[in-house]
């Protein structure tokens, strides 16, 4: 009996803390009005699915073209923020271009961030106790259950923001499937231990999809020289590692893609989107 009300687990919390992509994270908070980007769901089929792991489900938010089957397939990580509005309008913003996005909560299991109103206690009490295994696991779920739903399985991109830029590079070299990614301002070097065993800059040998990097030069968190070792790091690796390459753009904070955030910077960010999707599009993923 507990080993059944473990797997219904985050089922549960995703219904006690409501819908996926709605609000923002108390962490996250002030929102600047006056640059978020609203995408209307209008023509879309948009919303809260759930997807199977292994015994257990996750919830996902899932954006596609209305009726339409057959799509290239996007996986878009979250920031440490979790799945809330911002990341749900940037799934909006790929179905509108016309693919399947699917943004999974990958904190699920670990509790809800959107929950934290302290950066500190959202990093240490939920963040720091991720696995990276469990979040490769949940997003080859994810590729799964979209060849189920309309996705073409053959036309896979990852792309995630922050954490989730520390773990498109990851799963670049974990899945065979994903054909190309972007890392936006993603973590590359960093302590190691068992439940993070391995960064970026450790696996460019096992990278299998080339990998677009977009960096902010004003960063304070990424240092340029982070950036540099990575690109040694990738001039050495495999034939995919070789083939990725990273736009650094020289004013731009940390996060400058998140347009409901002070760090947000437009003609960074709208660059990066157009690059993102050439990106995708050169790789063949369109």
């Amino acid at each position: 009996m507990c080993r059944l009300r473990d797997r219904r687990l985050p089922y549960r919390r995703a219904v006690l803390r409501g819908a996926l992509g709605a609000g923002y994270a108390l962490a996250a908070l002030p929102v600047v009005a006056q640059t978020s980007i609203r995408t209307p769901a209008d023509g879309l089929t948009a919303g809260e699915v759930m997807v199977p792991v292994g015994q257990e489900s996750i919830p996902i938010y899932r954006a596609a073209p209305a009726g339409r089957t057959g799509l290239p397939v996007v996986l878009v990580i979250s920031e440490i923020f979790g799945v809330h509005e911002y990341i749900a309008d940037t799934a909006r913003r790929f179905a509108r271009a016309g693919y399947l996005a699917l943004a999974p909560d990958l904190f699920v299991r670990q509790g809800d961030p959107q929950s934290y109103g302290e950066l500190a206690r959202l990093i240490s009490e939920l963040v720091a106790k991720v696995p990276d295994a469990q979040v490769m696991r949940d997003l080859d779920a994810c590729i799964d259950w979209a060849a189920a739903h309309g996705g073409d399985a053959a036309r896979v991109a990852v792309t995630g923001f922050c954490w989730g830029g520390r773990h498109t590079w990851l799963y670049a070299a974990h899945s065979a499937r994903v054909k190309a990614a972007v890392a936006w301002y993603g973590r590359l070097e960093g302590e190691r231990n068992p439940l993070q065993p391995r960064h970026p800059i450790d696996v460019v040998g096992d990278l299998k999809a080339p990998v677009l990097g977009l960096y902010g030069g004003a960063d304070t968190g990424i240092p340029l020289v982070s950036v540099e070792r990575m690109k040694a790091a990738l001039a050495q690796g495999s034939p995919a590692a070789r083939a990725s390459t990273f736009v650094v753009y020289p004013d731009a904070p940390h996060a400058f893609h998140a347009d409901y955030r002070p760090s947000y910077r437009q003609a960074a960010a709208e660059d990066g989107w157009q690059r993102c999707r050439d990106w995708l599009a050169r790789h063949g993923v369109v």
